[in-house]
């Protein structure tokens, strides 16, 4: 049975380390176990689940973690704390602690060579705000054994993950997502649980891999970017440099059976895609 970290614990190990929290790594420590739990709990691991974890920090998530899976990989990008993570688990989880792999790397670069085997299954993370769309985006395009997950964001990162066509907040973030998954709201994190308290509200975001469009990724990624370049334009307008010219892309959409005087936020991702294979391949980038 793992022995989860309280806030004195967890800043003592900061103190030893000489580990300060700063905001260009975006470190905000989970510091109360009882939301520890309740993350864990949320992912909704299977016993045979193989976990990667974005930045463990000090522990904290990892210690619960452990016991709900057959293997974690760690991923930390701060060598301080990589090294000193085994450690920490070796003192309040020895069970489990052959369980650990760590992987001082970058999460928006790491590889699935480097994170080798087991493939993981599920990513549970407590995600700096600053990067977390496009580690997701990564994980999910660099892993295809990742078939669910759980992470804690910004409040306003997890609306617009989850946002479905049509809301106020469907945009980038939730096009591409709904390319590799299905999202919905976890629940809220309230601040007062991390050190040091954040300026921001968080919040928790499950994802399920789904069967992804009928369609090339890049290319339609390539017209959601230029859908919502211009949020306010018809796709006409918006498509226009994509495609050549407003005239082009007009065609374009109506052979993919959009309405050229549509917005992006209308769109689903099976609409996207259309629009990406509708452009005559010569005129592909």
């Amino acid at each position: 049975m793992s022995e989860l970290l309280g806030a004195s614990t967890i800043r003592a190990l900061a103190k030893a380390l000489d580990v300060r929290p700063t905001k260009t790594l975006g470190q905000n420590f989970v510091i109360d176990a009882n939301t520890v739990r309740r993350i864990a709990a949320a992912a909704k691991l299977d016993p045979g689940d193989t976990v990667i974890e974005v930045g463990p920090g000090l522990g904290s998530l990892t210690l619960a973690l452990l016991p709900l899976c057959t293997h974690l990989h760690a991923v930390e990008i701060d060598p301080r704390l990589a090294r000193a993570l085994p450690e920490t688990i070796r003192v309040h989880a020895p069970t489990d602690a052959p369980k650990l792999q760590i992987h001082t790397a970058d999460a928006m670069r790491v590889t699935r060579d480097e994170i080798g085997r087991p493939a993981p299954t599920a990513l549970v993370a407590n995600l700096p705000y600053n990067v977390a769309v496009p580690v997701v985006l990564h994980l999910l395009s660099e892993l295809p054994t990742l078939d669910h997950g759980l992470v804690m964001v910004q409040s306003e990162v997890a609306d617009r993950l989850c946002a479905p066509p049509g809301n106020k907040t469907y945009g980038i973030p939730s096009a591409k997502l709904a390319w590799y998954a299905t999202a919905r709201r976890a629940g809220p994190v309230p601040r007062g649980v991390f050190w040091p308290i954040p300026n921001v509200d968080s919040g928790l975001v499950a994802f399920t891999r789904h069967e992804p469009p009928t369609g090339d990724r890049d290319a339609t990624f390539k017209v959601i970017d230029a859908a919502f370049a211009q949020r306010r334009k018809t796709l006409r307008s918006a498509l226009a440099t994509w495609a050549g010219n407003p005239n082009n892309a007009a065609d374009i959409l109506t052979t993919a059976g959009v309405d050229p005087t549509a917005r992006g936020e209308a769109l689903t991702i099976e609409q996207f895609a259309a629009i990406a294979a509708a452009k005559p391949t010569g005129d592909r980038p």
